[in-house]
């Protein structure tokens, strides 16, 4: 990936950061994009902690055999930290993409997440 790619991202990425922000009773639902792996986090903003996290990475996805970088894999993902925000008694979040287009594997992990019932 190109220099000036990353960049334009990063700038989108603060941008929407200055307009999105988790509380307690509605944290940010933050998207992290690799070439290989995808990665997806609920944020407490407030006391700035990770409540809860999921990403192609875990040995369950990993067993599963659905590759890594791919829009299977992503809705895993998704499906796996909507359930565990439930377990934690989580059904409000605010989406941040982090300056990725709401397309491909976001798109997935996106809809992945509001099927396994979050809201946002």
């Amino acid at each position: 990936m190109s220099k000036t790619r990353e960049l334009g991202r990063q700038r989108r990425h603060e941008r929407i950061r200055k307009k999105v922000s988790g509380t307690q009773e509605r944290p940010r639902f933050s998207v992290y994009r690799s070439l290989s792996n995808i990665y997806a986090q609920i944020i407490d903003d407030a006391s700035g902690t990770t409540v809860v996290a999921a990403s192609t990475l875990e040995g369950q996805l990993k067993e599963a055999g659905l590759g890594k970088g791919n829009s299977n894999a992503a809705r895993e993902v998704g499906t796996l930290v909507a359930k565990r925000a439930q377990e934690k008694g989580i059904k409000k979040v605010v989406f941040d993409r982090s300056g990725y287009l709401y397309h491909g594997r976001i798109k997935a992990l996106a809809d992945a997440a509001r099927e396994a019932g979050l809201e946002f």
